[in-house]
This record gives structure tokens, sequence and C-alpha cells, in this order.
């Protein structure tokens, strides 16, 4: 027999233990506990460079491969790669496909400060001609991909394609806390057509279920009902890109202040803030009496829910969750613009927990428990 046990988390980093006992080996169901750590925005803070760098790169959410590396909070996970192992920290993004880690080969300052892996020190590693290039809103990442083994929690996924940086030009990813991404979005966004993670573990059968859930963790293969309230109300995917959805409006009050008509939107794990079109941005910071991103905290009990119209649903986002009041002087509304896509970030995911299914295109939301 064989005993897999795995760490489960949730709220607070609060660790249970779990121990699953099978005659064979059959798919697993893994929960994967993710650190709760400093973003890269809080980083810039820290060292003194935070509005220079706003003033030379715009925030662009809607980037097509990186729309969260400006977040608030971000959620990142030790992986290991290559036989025997080497360790990286990476954030788990529903927003973009790849998997990537710094190497020995990148001389980028962003790279010097992380693990960087060494295709010399690992056995299973297998080169490949191609290379890998990823554009996003403030840079770029370059470098080659080659194949080897990945585990992520009790997962060992033995054939995995992957990314080795070259280069990481720029500041914002030498004071990320994660040494690389992990994407959990479609194929078809996947740079150079590199197979993602996830998509591997369902073809070679490590899952019991073709899909994942999110929380304070991610649970690969399986649904944990003691983690939300009533039913998981199904959305259908408008999209296999990000985990694209239609959105039929976003009210206040019951007043419509955007998505008149319906609009699209992605729900990313990589992405701790929400955003929207800058007209739907502009009315909610107009009704909640906010100016340039910054309101009253005092006037924080009386302002109303953002809620989100979903498939005929209401899912609505309290105000001490988009409001934030981190720094001195007055509290910060959270809403901010981006490009013609809602982006519904971890400022949603922690109200609501989240299936994302493959096997059925769609996601699933229920409030948390």
């Amino acid at each position: 027999d064989r005993e897999v046990s795995a760490l489960c988390a949730y709220k607070k980093l609060v660790y249970c233990l779990f121990v699953i006992d099978w005659p064979l080996s059959p798919p697993l169901l893994i929960r994967v506990s993710l650190k709760k750590g400093k973003s890269l925005r809080q980083n810039l803070k820290e060292h003194g460079l935070l509005e220079d760098f706003l003033k030379k790169h715009p925030y662009n959410l809607a980037s097509k491969y990186f729309p969260s590396l400006a977040n608030e909070i971000e959620y990142y996970r030790t992986i290991s790669i290559s036989t025997p192992a080497q360790d990286f920290s990476v954030l788990f993004n529903t927003g973009s496909s790849n998997l990537w880690v710094p190497s020995m080969y990148c001389s980028s300052p962003a790279c010097t400060n992380h693990n960087r892996f060494n295709p010399s020190d690992s056995s299973t590693y297998e080169a490949t001609s191609e290379n890998v290039s990823i554009q996003y809103g403030t840079g770029s990442m370059t470098g080659i991909l080659s194949y080897n083994t990945v585990q992520v929690g009790g997962i060992v996924d033995t054939i995995q394609i992957f990314g080795l940086s070259e280069t990481e030009p720029g500041s914002f990813l030498y004071y990320s806390p994660f040494d690389g991404i992990l994407g959990l979005a479609f194929p078809s966004i996947s740079s150079s057509g590199a197979t993602p993670v996830f998509d591997n573990m369902m073809n070679e059968g490590l899952v019991s279920q073709d899909l994942f859930s999110s929380g304070s963790f991610v649970m690969f293969g399986g649904i944990d009902s003691s983690y939300y309230s009533g039913s998981l109300n199904w959305i259908p995917l408008s999209a296999e890109t990000y985990w694209e959805i239609t959105m039929d409006s976003v009210t206040m009050n019951g007043e419509t202040i955007a998505c008149s008509g319906g609009c699209q939107a992605i729900i990313d794990t990589g992405t701790s803030l929400l955003a929207g079109p800058s007209t739907g941005i502009s009315n909610i910071e107009f009704y909640i009496g906010a100016s340039d991103g910054t309101i009253s905290c005092s006037a924080m009990s009386s302002l109303p829910n953002i809620v989100f119209t979903i498939n005929g649903i209401k899912f609505p986002v309290p105000p001490s969750a988009y409001i934030i009041d981190k720094w001195s002087g007055p509290c910060i509304d959270i809403p901010i613009s981006s490009g013609e896509l809602w982006i519904l970030g971890d400022v949603f995911i922690r109200q609501y927990y989240v299936v994302f299914d493959r096997a059925n295109n769609q996601v699933d939301l229920a409030p948390v428990a």
C-alpha cells in the first residue's frame, strides 16, 4: 500500500494533515497550501521605488500573460523541479498558462536575487531547441524550454515542459517575493505552445477529476464542500483562454453602474485587485465619493456592496474587501482601471470558493464558509 500525506491550509494559514491509503496508484486529490507574502507593490514601496516605478510603468492588468505582477497580496507555493529536487516558489496564476523559473543562464538582477535552476545538477533534465518569449505590460521574459520532473504537493509530473529564463529585464520581477510563475489558464494562451502543468496532470491521469478549486489553497482534482456554504453556482466559460465568463451587470444599491447589457470578465488568482474598464471604475469611484483612488476611512461603514451579477446570480463584494487601510492617511479604494475585461482577483475570490472545471469548461462559485 501507499500512504500519501499532504498539508492543507485555509485562512490565516491554519494547517491540517490528511492521510490517504491506496492499494495501488490512483489519481490524486491534493490540497496545496499557499504562502501569503509581500507583493511587488509592497516591496517597491519599502525600497522607496514605488512612485517612480508607477510613473514609468503604468499598471496594465489586461496584459496577455502577466496581469498580476503589481498585486497588493500574493499567494505562492514552493514546488520542486528535477531529480534531485531544486525548489522554487511560484505564483499560482489562472491568468497565464506557462510554468517558468529563473535559470543559471540568466544574469539579469531579477534572476540573481532569486533561486535559479541549474541543469547540470539535474539527472532528469531534457533540453529542447525551443525558445520562449513572454511579453507583459512592464517588460519581457525570454528563455528556453526544457522538460523535467515537476512535483506540486503530492503530484509528481515526470515529463513537464517549462521555461528557463535567460533574461528578465526591468525591476518588477527583481522585487517579487516568488521565483517564477505556474500558469493555470488554457493552452491557447501558452507562449510557444508549451503544455500547461494542469493539462499534463489531466493527460497523465494524475488528478481524480479534471478540475481544481481555490480558496487560500489550491486543491487539484477535487472540491472540498467544508470550505463553502450553500450550493455551487455554475457559470459557463465564454472563452477557453483565461477563465473568462460573461457578466450580466455591476450594481451598487440596485443601480447599474457598469456592464449594462453584459460584459466579459476573468477570474484570476494571480491578481489581488478588482479591475475593469476605465468608465466602470470611474463610476464606482464617483458613486462612493472617492477622489484619485482614495476615500475617507470613516466613510467605509456607510458604503454599499459592489454587486457582480453573473449568470443571473448576485455576487456581492463588501466595502471591507474593496477598501483598504494599509498606509497612513486616507483609505484606498481597490478597483482600478484595466483594459476591456473586468478582472475579478483575490478581492473577489476571498469572498467565494471557486472551482475551475476543465471537464465542463465552467467555473463554480459559492460563498466561503
